[in-house]
């Protein structure tokens, strides 16, 4: 019989476990962030999390290596609906954003390929791809840089420098298992360089338990929620559409065609649904994992299996998810920084692979619209219903594929 260090399925799960990990430790700041900020449980964030990708995982057929968590593009209006209605009462009205995802879902199904290519050519996927790195630039320079309680400016742009450094050294110069973990070398250098600084406060791990059930919080039907809600799914429904052309780009695999976008936009709708279901924030895939996946070259989709155990582990153990609470942000700016770019490149280098000539006054239209809306902020607003970033620039990109003739000025 052989020992677990001979076992080649042994080490092979051992290793997954480890990328694992690597992925949610770069997904775990904005996870909890999003919980935090509006008022919710970060350990029911990061449970519902962890079921909503295996979910995903079973409607997608295992083939795509996307781990779903808390979306931002529902922040506000989740704090305006807990603020005006009442959090379960919010809940029921994100609850019902699966019928948004689950009829454009229908909508290609019946449609096929053709409307995508009509929809979503690349004049208008690849900008959208890089607008998603360039709008989080500003998140992760502010993380790198600014100051916070226990530290200066000085120290903050030490550490995420640290960070990052290592990151590209170990990206590029590391051989053999080492290559695949530059993310998860680069956290533990920029925290062991935060340690002596006295950056990082281990008292929300003196304060947490070693095991406790995440308060979970039930839907209670609210149709005034459920109106007010409903429309802001499309932004995010449109900006998952990118998401998955960003992995694609990525790991080469036309998951348009295999599993199809109407798979993955009904996974991410029914993960959405169940994280309300359950008093946690709408799931979406994230950015931060397609640079991850673009840096480590890692592409298994089983990987997100291992984050999801991972996550629901956390979850119930209240010690573990502290400590990587305890990650100074510093440290996660500095990841950032590369893993945003990443995708800004991803999106530049979809453009070159379709051979795209730029200079048609038609394609110079639909992208620079793109972007300048996209990293500009542009923001449309009526009432509590507001369209912008991602979400807004997406819609506009298709709206003026879709109106510009073919042949003008071509």
């Amino acid at each position: 019989m052989l020992s677990p260090e001979q076992d080649p399925i042994y080490q092979l799960r051992f290793r997954d476990l480890i990328f694992g990990i690597q992925i949610l430790c770069v997904a775990f700041g904005a996870l909890v962030l999003v919980p935090i900020i509006a008022g919710l449980d970060p350990n029911v964030a990061l449970f519902s999390a962890g079921i909503g990708t295996l979910i995903f995982q079973v409607i997608t057929g295992g083939k795509v290596p996307a781990f779903l968590a808390s979306s931002f593009a529902f922040l506000a209006p989740m704090e305006l609906g807990i603020s005006q209605y009442g959090l379960a009462e919010t809940l029921s009205g994100l609850l019902a954003t699966g019928i948004v995802y689950l009829f454009l879902s229908l909508l290609i199904f019946w449609g096929g390929e053709k409307i995508i290519n009509r929809i979503l050519p690349p004049c208008v996927t690849a900008p959208v791809i890089m607008v998603i790195g360039l709008a989080l630039a500003p998140t992760a320079v502010n993380m790198a840089s600014e100051a916070g309680e226990t530290y200066s400016v000085g120290m903050a742009v030490a550490v995420s420098l640290t960070t990052l450094t290592v990151t590209i050294i170990t990206t590029v110069f590391a051989k053999g298992l080492w290559r695949l973990l530059p993310i998860l070398t680069g956290l533990v250098a920029g925290y062991l360089v935060a340690l002596p600084l006295g950056m990082v406060d281990f008292s929300v791990v003196a304060q947490a338990n070693w095991f406790a059930i995440p308060p979970f919080t039930f839907p209670k039907f609210h149709l005034p929620s459920i109106i007010f809600i409903l429309p802001i799914a499309i932004a995010p429904a449109i900006e998952h559409i990118g998401d998955i052309l960003a992995i694609k780009s990525v790991t080469g695999e036309d998951y348009v065609r295999d599993p199809g976008l109407h798979r993955t936009l009904l996974g991410d709708g029914i993960a959405t649904s169940i994280a309300a279901l359950l008093g946690g924030p709408p799931n979406t895939t994230y950015s931060e994992v397609t640079g991850a996946v673009a840096i480590t070259k890692i592409k298994n989709p089983a990987i997100m299996t291992w984050t999801s155990i991972s996550a629901i582990i956390l979850s119930f153990c209240g010690k573990l998810g502290a400590v990587l609470q305890t990650i100074p942000a510093p440290v996660m700016g500095g990841i950032l920084v590369i893993l945003f770019g990443t995708i800004v490149v991803v999106g530049m280098q979809s453009l070159l692979n379709h051979g795209e000539n730029l200079m048609k006054p038609r394609h110079v239209a639909i992208i620079s619209v793109i972007l300048v809306f996209g990293v500009g902020g542009m923001s449309f607003q009526t009432g509590y219903f507001a369209l912008e970033g991602i979400g807004l620039c997406s819609i506009v990109g298709i709206l003026l594929n879709l109106f510009l003739p073919q042949s003008i000025n071509d």
